[in-house]
């Protein structure tokens, strides 16, 4: 299984991302470029790219199977500010080239929020960005991300994805997040289902990538609050099956899940609990005491 975590892009740029995902003994991860609130990017090291490739080699993770996700601040569903949705396509195309630098296969995109604009018509505002960044050809694939519906988001159901990926001129996929999905109303018990069905609307070869993650939601809810594995209405024995879903064996999955502390909902210290995550679906065993497996590594 092709699988690890979102990671830090720090001062060690995408050095510092391997070292990180190596930690928690993964075989791939999901990086920022820079924060993905805001547009500071700080310019591409390449000798710390060449170093993190050295070190990735040696440990068996590919660089095709790495993702990387864009920043939250684009948004190319919404243009009646013609400035900042011009903005959205130079920011996405600036994130393209830093991952053509960078050697990245994948970006994840989330498509975007209506905000005011009748659906269809923020699903076509979405389809003239993409057409206008892609006019520029790039190595990197751009992936729309499934959403859960919160507020005015696009992208939360398999006809306006399908729609989004049959107008947009040049090839683009999908990444499925299960947190998502299960917010925006598909049963993830019924995961293989939910496979023959975005196959008929969209093309199962179009999943590039797996974010895998529980939900502190109920189904259709619309509300994007992503849980601990085996923590959430998802629940563990259908993550489990999700992750070893043979049609998607060679897609890597990504965990997006919550830092723990003291308690699930502490405010102080947090930690990540990727290592043991990992080792949970590797293993197929479900940690009852993942809090405290945390606690006992991160402080002993």
């Amino acid at each position: 299984m092709i699988i690890g975590s979102h990671v830090s892009f720090g001062s060690e740029q995408l050095l510092g991302s391997v070292k990180e995902a190596l930690s928690y003994q993964a075989s791939t991860f999901m990086f920022y470029t820079g924060a993905p609130q805001n547009t500071m990017r700080k310019k591409i090291d390449r000798h710390l790219t060449e170093e993190a490739k050295k070190i990735m080699k040696e440990n068996g993770i590919d660089i095709k199977n790495v993702i990387c996700h864009a920043p939250y601040i684009i948004n190319l569903a919404n243009k009646k500010d013609l400035e900042k949705w011009q903005f959205s396509i130079n920011f996405l195309k600036q994130e393209l080239e830093r991952c053509d630098e960078l050697g990245i296969s994948y970006l994840v995109l989330h498509p975007g929020s209506a905000v005011g604009y009748p659906i269809n018509e923020a699903l076509q505002n979405i389809v003239d960005a993409l057409n206008i960044v892609l006019e520029t050809d790039f190595s990197c694939l751009i992936l729309l991300e499934t959403m859960a519906g919160k507020g005015t988001e696009c992208g939360k159901n398999l006809d306006e994805i399908a729609y989004l990926i049959q107008n947009t001129h040049k090839s683009i996929g999908v990444c499925l997040d299960t947190c998502h999905l299960n917010d925006a109303g598909y049963e993830m018990k019924e995961f293989s289902e939910f496979l023959d069905l975005f196959d008929q609307k969209i093309g199962i070869e179009k999943i590039k990538c797996v974010h895998v993650n529980d939900s502190k939601n109920l189904l259709a809810s619309h509300k994007d609050r992503h849980a601990n594995i085996g923590y959430g209405t998802i629940g563990f024995e259908n993550l489990l099956n999700i992750c070893y879903n043979e049609k998607l064996k060679d897609v890597p999955k990504i965990l997006e899940t919550p830092y723990v502390g003291d308690s699930w909902e502490s405010k102080e210290k947090k930690y990540p609990p990727y290592r043991f995550e990992i080792a949970m679906l590797r293993e197929k065993k479900f940690n009852e005491n993942l809090l405290q497996s945390i606690q006992e590594y991160y402080n002993k």
